[in-house]
């Protein structure tokens, strides 16, 4: 169930990126381009940082949200999608982050 919502954001980014950029928040990102996109990411991964030092947790939950869905339009805007990213979380499982980051040194 939690991939079919990372399916259908994928499926609604891909929309995004044709529909008018003075209709949808999203359109403009992908019309504005890829700098746009990279200070959105940043300005919610520093919220994200923020809402983390904050302790609440309804906020932390808030941010990461908005920095996933910005990452995924950063995705999206490179020709990738969620599945990229699930395949690779997948290919990790049953090692641990030593290994992992020497295999990635190789």
């Amino acid at each position: 169930m939690k991939q079919d919502i990372l399916n259908s954001l994928d499926e609604i980014l891909e929309q995004r990126k044709q529909a008018n950029p003075d209709e949808s928040y999203t359109a403009k990102l992908f019309n504005d381009g890829l700098d746009s996109i990279l200070k959105k990411v940043g300005e919610e991964a520093t919220e994200t940082v923020i809402a983390s030092k904050s302790g609440k947790k309804a906020d932390i939950i808030h941010e990461v949200a908005d920095l996933w869905f910005h990452t995924l339009i950063l995705l999206k805007y490179h020709g990738l999608d969620s599945s990229s990213i699930l395949k690779e979380l997948e290919g990790r499982f049953g090692l641990s982050g030593l290994e992992e980051k020497a295999n990635r040194n190789k």
